[in-house]
């Protein structure tokens, strides 16, 4: 069943070449590096954490059964802009939950936190995939944390209103696999909770996000496992956004692309917010 469950996440979440990319030396260094990881105590837990760089602080969120490692080619350029904080979520990677349940607001207070015990007011935030829903969650929850918001391949319902069925069908057996084990291992426990938190949730109503006031760019694929109609209402649900669908591009858009993803996301945190309206619209 792990295989199973590591199938269905490697299958969603990322592509082919992602997966050749982490297994590569530089990848283990991230999320391995004991020169800049520490644990926090944050809420009941030890949240493992990196920090790369000096400056202005940006906080990256890595998606489901993902880790630090994820943004092997995204710490690099940014750490040279700011001062990069980046962590395993909760019972993924070195942060380690023994708790029977998670969500997404859990993790979004948990980031809050981090914050906090870092002595850190706001920050950017880059949220990618479940990272992208738990920076759209921060926004909401703990609005004086977050500076601007990028997040890309993020949902707001985990049903084929958000998702493509043809997603559906590749996470539906295992999931319906491991809920009917009735017997399950200690590893069985740690794959359920990720698996129901993708397969299950999050409920974010639409109109909530009128609630998020900092600068936000929403970003998709083209051919992402998230509609894109799913993510223009993402995009026109926020007060203060702006929209960028990637032509070509899958759900993994800050790898596949990384290099206009790295660029894009920095011009859009360097750059006030513009509201374009009336004759704007001409320019």
């Amino acid at each position: 069943m792990k295989k199973l469950f590591s199938a269905c996440i490697t299958a969603v979440l990322f592509s082919s070449g992602l997966f050749a990319q982490v297994a590569s030396k530089e990848a283990i260094e991230y999320g391995n590096n004991n020169a800049a990881g520490k644990y926090y105590n944050i809420r009941g837990f030890k949240m493992y954490c990196e920090v790369y760089g000096q400056g202005q602080p940006l906080l990256i969120i890595h998606g489901n059964g993902g880790s630090i490692a994820n943004f092997m080619y995204n710490i690099p350029y940014f750490s040279t802009k700011y001062k990069v904080i980046i962590a395993d979520s909760r019972a993924q990677g070195k942060s380690v939950d023994t708790g029977d349940s998670l969500t997404y607001e859990m993790m979004a207070d948990d980031y809050a936190a981090l914050l906090t015990a870092m002595h850190i007011d706001s920050a950017n935030v880059i949220g990618w995939s479940d990272g992208g829903i738990n920076g759209l969650l921060l926004a909401m929850r703990h609005p004086e944390k977050v500076k601007k918001l990028a997040v890309t391949g993020a949902n707001l319902e985990p049903d084929t209103n958000a998702v493509f069925k043809e997603v559906w069908d590749i996470v539906g057996p295992p999931y319906t696999a491991l809920k009917a084990k009735t017997n399950k291992t200690a590893a069985d426990k740690e794959s359920w909770k990720l698996l129901r938190l993708l397969c299950e949730q999050p409920h974010i109503p639409v109109n909530s996000l009128s609630a998020i006031k900092c600068p936000t760019l929403v970003i998709g694929g083209d051919h992402d496992v998230i509609r894109e109609e799913h993510t223009m209402l993402i995009y026109h649900s926020i007060p203060k956004a702006y929209l960028w669908i990637l032509p070509d591009s899958g759900h993994s858009t800050p790898v596949v692309y990384k290099d206009v993803f790295n660029t894009t996301v920095a011009d859009f945190f360097n750059k006030p917010y513009r509201l374009i309206k009336g004759t704007g619209r001409f320019n």
